[in-house]
C-alpha cells in the first residue's frame, strides 16, 4: 500500500510530500516506510516503523574471519547492538532508526559516531576514539574476533548466520520514576 500525505518541511516550512508505504520483508515481517525530500531546502528523512511485534530475541554471533563482516544483520528501531571486545553498546532511541546492513556495516555506523568524539572530545575522549578506531580496523583486517550481540524486544531483528545463535529472553519492565 502507497500513501502521499501533504505536509509542511520541519526544516523551511516548504509544503512537501510524505509517502507511507507499507511492505513485507523477510524476518522483518509487515513495515511501514515513511520518507520525503524537500526539494526547497534538500531536508531528507527517512524512517521504518514495525506493524506487527514478537517474542523478545537475542542474537549472538561471533566472527572469526574478515568473511565474517559479510554477514547480514536486520535491526529494528526497538533493537540494541553489543559488542563486548570494542567496549560498545548501542541503545535504541528516539531517533533510532532500523536498517539492514552487515557486520561490516555495523562497524562503519560506529567509526561514523567516533567522529564526534574526535571533533569534540577532549584529549582523553579522542584517545580512546583512536584506540577504538584502531580496533576496529583489525577487526576489518581479520586480525580480531568480535562477538557481535544483537537483542530485540520486539522480536524484529535477525543475524542471518547459520552459526548465530539464537535465544529468547525476559525484558524488565521499565521502573516508574
Amino acid at each position: 500500500m502507497r500513501t502521499v500525505v501533504p505536509g509542511p518541511c520541519p526544516t523551511c516550512n516548504t509544503e512537501i510530500e510524505y509517502l507511507y508505504t507499507t511492505e513485507n520483508i523477510p524476518y522483518f515481517s509487515d513495515i511501514l516506510i515513511i520518507s520525503a525530500i524537500c526539494p526547497s531546502c534538500g531536508y531528507k528523512f527517512v524512517d521504518t516503523q514495525m506493524l506487527k511485534h514478537g517474542e523478545p530475541v537475542r542474537y549472538t554471533y561471533r566472527t572469526t574471519a574478515q568473511e565474517g563482516l559479510a554477514v547480514r544483520v536486520m535491526r529494528s528501531t526497538s533493537a540494541s547492538i553489543e559488542i563486548p571486545e570494542l567496549g560498545v553498546r548501542i541503545d535504541p532511541g528516539p531517533t533510532c532508526q532500523g536498517f539492514v546492513s552487515n557486520i561490516e556495516g555495523v562497524l562503519d555506523r560506529i567509526i561514523q559516531a567516533i567522529g564526534s568524539a574526535i571533533i569534540d572530545g577532549d584529549a582523553e575522549e579522542r584517545e580512546n576514539a583512536r584506540v577504538l578506531l584502531d580496533k576496529i580496523a583489525r577487526v576489518k583486517r581479520g586480525e580480531l574476533s568480535v562477538t557481535v550481540i544483537l537483542e530485540d524486544p520486539h522480536g524484529n531483528s535477525v543475524i542471518v548466520a547459520d552459526n548465530a545463535e539464537r535465544s529468547t529472553y525476559t525484558v524488565e519492565p521499565e521502573p516508574y520514576d
